[in-house]
């Protein structure tokens, strides 16, 4: 029997170690795993797990039309693999590559625990277009600025054929068994209540991408992030999308998640450390209060609580904001990026750690092709950019006046030139 495993990847159709598996044996199970390390840090109305079981029952309702099943498991992923392999002549098993440095780890346990019972074991890229060191500089080194890593990335693209896996042609071999397909009370959690948008990928939406995207009141990006983050759809499907149209901002996009991949795959201490390690070394204020003002939306900067209300509200921000209301808590707080980053893992439905470090160490100008240190976003002077109109801070902030808006807990001026002089004495 041949065991296909879905992780990051909530999709039948296009999905590329599933279309192999299903076309190489006559006998495959389809598992997924709740994994209860990660479930246990979650509340037990996490949003992401609603639409993981979303998409895994979406996906078992067109199997069950054969007459099949989809196999749910809830535990350790190694555990459930041994007591799989007890369970069942298992002869092969294939999933599709994940790059974070813990699921690496844990694949690699599970890899080893494989081979050792004499069970072949094969894995694919799936879930993006270049992967480790696809995309190198002439000497084999990894690309640490974007714009020369996208324009590579571009010129590789054009060398390929992007493949369809239309697993879906061959569920038939897909086996009788009897595990069950766990429902959200089952693994201890219920429905969420946040509605997550369906995404977009318009003709009017890409080709105005560009003029459209930094403004927060408009409803005019993709909101493809957990889509992408799950698998619920192809990456080759939504790349092939973007690159028939002569707007390349909405595929620079899509090239900046490959980035942060790539990044996260050559430098995975950046996890937790700096990328450049002088910024270790910034004196961090780290003020639980100002930290909790920021978390709640109270800080006096309509824009920047906006966000963090909107964060909290729908488990979404947009793009523009988040880089608002991250150059605020590093700069503006002198809290550590990593207080932020961690935050926005507890709360954005689309949270895939690789970008998130990556904006984060941007924002804190401590990561690759960062924004430099004394560069500063002034709160009001964005929202006079982006939203002169209030549309956005009005949506989240309803009670804002400018004559009776609660106090700003920092002076913009005076908090820059702290920030400056704090940066300056750790990087010089």
């Amino acid at each position: 029997m041949t065991i296909f495993w879905f992780r990051r990847d909530l999709r039948l159709d296009d999905n590329k170690g599933f279309f192999e598996a299903l076309l190489n044996s006559k006998e495959v199970l389809p598992i997924f795993i709740f994994d209860i390390s990660i479930l246990e840090q979650l509340p037990k109305n996490d949003a992401r797990v609603s639409f993981i079981h979303d998409s895994l029952t979406k996906m078992n309702e067109e199997i069950k039309k054969l007459g099949k099943s989809l196999a749910t498991f809830h535990g350790d992923p190694l555990s459930v693999w041994k007591q799989l392999v007890i369970e069942n002549n298992v002869t092969k098993v294939l999933f599709n590559r994940d790059y974070e440095p813990k699921a690496r780890a844990r694949d690699k346990a599970i890899y080893e625990f494989l081979v050792s019972q004499n069970i072949e074991v094969t894995t694919f890229k799936d879930q993006v277009i270049f992967e480790k060191n696809e995309v190198v500089k002439n000497d084999q080194s990894p690309y640490v600025v974007y714009t020369p890593y996208s324009k590579k990335w571009k010129e590789n693209a054009t060398k390929i054929r992007f493949e369809n896996f239309p697993s879906t042609s061959y569920l038939n071999s897909i086996v009788t068994h009897s595990y069950p397909f766990l429902t959200l009370e089952d693994i201890g959690f219920e429905k969420s209540k946040i509605i997550i948008a369906s995404y977009s990928t318009t003709t009017d939406l890409i080709q105005n991408y560009e003029a459209t995207r930094n403004f927060p009141a408009l409803d005019s990006t993709s909101k493809l992030g957990i889509y992408l983050r799950f698998g619920a759809v192809s990456i080759r499907q939504i790349v092939m999308i973007a690159m028939n149209h002569e707007n390349e901002t909405f595929l620079n996009e899509l090239i900046w998640r490959e980035f942060f991949m790539q990044i996260l795959w050559h430098f995975p201490h950046t996890v937790n450390k700096s990328f450049r390690p002088k910024y270790d070394e910034i004196k961090w204020e780290n003020s639980e209060t100002n930290f909790q003002k920021w978390c709640k939306g109270r800080t006096g900067y309509p824009i920047v609580d906006a966000g963090m209300r909107e964060l909290n509200t729908t488990g979404y921000m947009h793009n523009r904001v988040r880089m608002i209301v991250a150059s605020f808590l590093c700069k503006h707080l002198l809290i550590d990026w990593r207080w932020g980053e961690t935050y926005f893992a507890q709360k954005l439905l689309d949270y895939d750690q690789a970008s998130n470090v990556g904006n984060w160490q941007w924002a804190a100008g401590s990561g690759v092709d960062a924004a430099p240190y004394f560069r500063i976003f002034n709160p009001t002077e964005q929202v006079k950019k982006f939203d002169k109109e209030l549309k956005y801070i009005k949506k989240w902030v309803p009670e804002f006046s400018e004559i009776r808006y609660i106090e700003p807990i920092v002076d913009h001026k005076t908090a820059r030139e702290r920030c400056l002089k704090v940066y300056k004495e750790a990087v010089g």
